[in-house]
This record gives structure tokens, C-alpha cells and sequence, in this order.
């Protein structure tokens, strides 16, 4: 699929669909709009009045036009009310037409919307990323992937021309964000702790990323008691990857993105039960998925920030050799830790992950986990939470996230909850009581940093996956957490 910004006005376009958004309650067509019903004998009109059509956010509908018109079809599709135009509204509308247009078998596009406070470039970038997030398909563990018809293979963003560098960044975007897709929707059989390496070394290789992999040995030199006392009952060896990307000159900035990587979560002794989702398990290294999509989307953009991503890997598996409930770990900055359960063992492996990094003398660390179903009963399943000490910290990470339409609610680190992490014969337990569960958790991480100036940790457990299809998200994964990285990273803070 190709996706073009040109000059070509609305009443020139030719080709097979032709989408155009409208706002709510719009009244009378008017303009081009108008210009456009006429050389389609009212056909708009018509079909917004059949259809009752009011243009609220997320409603889209289409028409054929006649069969010796240069465009076959129109799509409308609502914006909601002017005032509330967002560039994600633009993005999910993008999303809205592509799904239609292929749905409606059409080979080309056109897509006239609005441009979004004036910034023609940030416009031509949402649209292409919903174009390409919406229409993406995941059909690796297929053996004969369903024909759905033709798929689309040109797009034109209207109004847009000149805009092709916003458009080659969308690409990049996308390329991280689909990567990340890819490792979370992936069996615990196709992704393991070896091949998350394996895929650190490729973009190394293909971005020019510094790769640093440390193996259990490695891992033993350095004290990661808690890093390994999660590993040590899988059959696969635990990959502590940090990859580095530095730019030309002095860095700006010198920040540093850590994921929780466990590729299978069984919960070990504390075996997962019935209901518990344990078959989507696959899903708990989702924040080392976006470490590596943020990765790779930063290798291509090459901006003047040194980044560091960081994920400790492995399986939380059962066997003779599994911690047990009750085991006391010793983290590498010397912490003991008592295991009080063995399913909380994500802030286990995060633990020295943050360790490590906090060394690495940056001005930030950003950790994002799949940390906590009590996050997404306090959230949801399309929202994060956000901790951190630091208010600007956290501020730049909301605007990151609301230029990425990825929702992102910042929660309180009440110190006094840490009580509840105490325990009699270590420094601390690796759970609380289950009230607060998310903010005890963060809580919990927060003993593992240090000396850098700021830290704030991201927990996604539920955003990661969709069941069902949601703007430009399909049923599955999601890649969440790139988009906001990456900003985040690119920010002038």
C-alpha cells in the first residue's frame, strides 16, 4: 500500500472511494461539499437524508455514485463537534475509511479531512498512521490466509501535498508500533527470551543501535538475584538485552526506556487457576514489545537524544527448580526480597532491570509493564497508569501519550501504602494487600532507582490487547506504549 499527500483538490479526484469528513449537526452542504452533490446528482445529500446522518464522532456511511462517474464511491465520515477535533479523531476517522474502503473492495482512496490546528504536517501524519494501523493483518500462524478481496493499494491524503516527509514518518512510526504488535499476538512458542535477543540484534544490525546482551553468568556477576529467581524454572535461558542508540554530536538529552519481557507467565508455584486468562500469558512481555518497536522506530528517525531500552527476558515457569512462595531473592543493589508470590514476578525481573539502569547516569528512566490486574480494574482496558515522584516528568508522558491518542491516567504513589510491603525477616515483600495493588507495585519498583533524576513507570496491562476491533486497533494486539515513546523521546522537554 502506498500512501500519497497531493495537491489534487476534492472535485478532481478520481479513483474508487472518495471519503470526506463531516462535523456533527453541520447543516446545509456548502462549498466544495456542495460543488461535489451536484456532480454526483445530490447523490450526498440523498444519502445523508435516507441514512440520517448527524456526523457524530465514529458513525461513517457510503453510497455507490454511478457507474460512469470518475469516483464510484463516497464515504462519509463524522468528526464530531469542531471544538472537540482532535488529532486522534483524525486518526480513528483515517482508520474509519480504510476499514470501509476495503470492506467496499476498493483499490484507491482519497481522504479529505480537515487539517488540525493548522499543523498540516501532525494532520498528514495521524491520517497516515490510522490508514496503516486499521488496515494492518496479522496472518504469520496461518497456513492459508483468508481472501478477503482486493486489498487497498493507494491512498491519497487531499490537501496534503508537500507533506511526504510527515507521511515517511508516519512509516517509521508504524513499523514499531506493527513489530510490537507482532512479538505480544506471537505464542510463547515463536517468541521466547532467545528470539527477543535475536530481534534486539536485527535492529541493531539494520539501525546501527549498540547491543549489549547479558546471559545468565553475566547476569550472576552482577547480583540480579530477583531477575534470576523468576528465570530459573524455565528450560530456556533468561536474555538481559540493553540496547543503545547514540546520535552523532553531543546528546541533548541521555534517557533510558526499560520493559518488562517475560514471555510466558505460568505464575509459577503460584500456579495461574481457571479464568485467569493464563492462555494470553503471551502477552506479559507487551512492555519489552514496545521497548523494542520504540527501538527500532528510533534507530530510523535518529534523533539528537542518546536512548538506552533495557528488558530483562525470561519465562515464569514450574519446575524442581522454581522459587518458591516464602524464598528470599537479593536484588543488585543488595535489597533482600521476600516472595510471597511467585505471580508477581514481573516487578521481580523490573527490579534489577532498574538497577542497571539507574547506573547508566541518564536524565530519565521510563519502565512500562504489564504490572497489574488492579490497574486495569481501577482503569480499564484502554487506559494506562502512570506513577511517578517527578510532575514534569509525568507531565511530558500525558502529553506524549494524548499526541499519540494512547490514554494514559496518572495515579498517586502513596508512600504510606509501603507499610504494606514490609516484611519481618527481609527489606521488603513483592506484593502488598490487594487494595492500592497497582500503586503498592509502583511503589515496589520505586526502591530499585536511585540516583537518576526521574523515573516514572507506565503499568499497560490492559491497553496492550483489544478484544474487539477499536479505532485503529483490530481484536488482538496493539503495540501500545511506541507512539507515546517515541514522542516522549522527541519532546523538547
Amino acid at each position: 500500500m502506498e500512501i500519497r499527500a497531493t495537491h489534487t483538490p476534492l472535485l478532481e479526484w478520481t479513483g474508487d472511494s472518495l471519503a470526506i469528513g463531516l462535523f456533527e449537526d453541520s447543516g446545509e452542504l456548502s462549498g466544495d461539499l456542495a460543488t461535489l452533490d451536484e456532480k454526483f446528482a445530490g447523490s450526498i445529500k440523498e444519502l445523508i437524508a435516507e441514512e440520517e446522518f448527524k456526523g457524530k464522532q465514529g458513525s461513517s456511511i457510503v453510497t455507490r455514485v454511478g457507474t460512469n462517474s470518475p469516483v464510484r464511491k463516497v464515504i462519509l465520515v463524522g468528526l464530531g463537534k469542531p471544538e472537540d477535533l482532535k488529532l486522534d479523531t483524525l486518526r480513528r476517522a483515517a482508520a474509519a475509511v480504510a476499514r470501509l474502503a476495503k470492506k467496499q473492495k476498493s483499490k484507491t482512496l482519497g481522504i479529505s479531512l480537515p487539517i488540525w490546528n493548522n499543523d498540516a504536517a501532525k494532520t498528514a501524519l495521524a491520517l497516515a498512521e490510522g490508514v496503516q494501523l486499521a488496515l494492518y493483518e496479522d496472518n504469520r500462524f496461518k497456513s492459508e490466509p483468508e481472501d478477503k478481496g482486493p486489498l487497498v493499494e493507494q491512498v491519497d491524503l487531499l490537501g496534503l501535498g508537500g507533506q511526504e516527509a510527515a507521511i515517511t514518518h508516519a512509516n517509521q512510526i508504524c513499523s514499531g508500533v506493527i513489530l510490537a504488535r507482532q512479538l505480544v499476538a506471537a505464542p510463547a512458542n515463536s517468541v521466547t527470551p532467545i528470539t527477543m535477543a535475536q530481534t534486539a540484534a536485527e535492529i541493531a544490525s539494520e539501525y546501527g543501535l549498540q547491543l549489549e546482551i547479558l546471559e545468565q553468568q553475566d547476569c550472576e556477576k552482577l547480583g540480579m538475584g530477583a531477575f534470576l529467581g523468576v528465570a530459573q524454572a524455565s528450560e530456556l535461558p533468561p536474555k538481559f538485552i540493553h540496547l543503545t542508540y547514540k546520535p552523532q554530536g553531543t546528546p541533548k538529552r541521555k534517557l533510558a526506556i526499560v520493559g518488562k519481557g517475560l514471555t510466558f507467565d505460568s505464575g509459577g508455584l503460584n500456579i495461574k487457576g481457571a479464568g485467569s486468562g493464563i492462555e494470553n500469558m503471551k502477552m506479559d512481555m507487551g512492555g519489552a514489545a514496545a521497548t523494542l518497536g520504540a527501538a527500532k522506530v528510533i534507530g530510523q528517525l535518529k534523533p539528537d537524544v542518546e536512548v538506552h531500552f533495557i528488558s530483562a527476558v525470561t519465562e515464569n515457569m514450574i519446575s524442581g527448580r522454581a522459587m518458591h512462595p516464602g524464598d528470599i531473592l537479593k536484588a543488585s543493589n543488595g535489597k533482600t526480597i521476600e516472595v510471597n508470590n511467585t505471580d508477581a514476578e514481573g516487578r521481580l525481573t523490573l527490579a534489577d532491570a532498574l538497577v542497571f539502569t539507574d547506573k547508566l547516569g541518564v536524565e530519565a528512566i521510563v519502565d512500562l509493564a504489564t504490572l497489574t490486574g488492579a490497574c486495569v480494574i481501577a482503569l480499564g482496558d484502554e487506559i494506562a497508569g502512570l506513577f511517578s515522584p517527578d510532575d514534569a516528568l509525568a507531565s511530558q508522558l500525558e502529553k506524549a501519550g494524548e499526541a499519540a491518542g494512547e490514554k494514559i491516567w496518572r495515579l498517586p504513589m502513596e508512600e504510606k501504602y509501603f507499610e504494606g510491603l514490609k516484611s519481618g525477616i527481609a527489606d521488603m515483600k513483592n506484593t502488598g494487600p490487594r487494595a492500592g495493588g497497582s500503586i503498592t507495585a509502583a511503589l515496589f519498583l520505586k526502591q530499585f532507582v536511585k540516583d537518576t533524576p526521574a523515573w516514572a513507570h507506565l503499568d499497560v496491562a490492559g491497553p496492550v490487547w483489544a478484544d474487539k476491533e477499536n479505532g485503529y486497533n483490530s481484536p488482538g494486539a496493539t503495540g501500545f506504549g511506541v507512539r507515546t515513546l517515541v514522542n516522549w523521546v522527541l519532546s523538547d522537554a
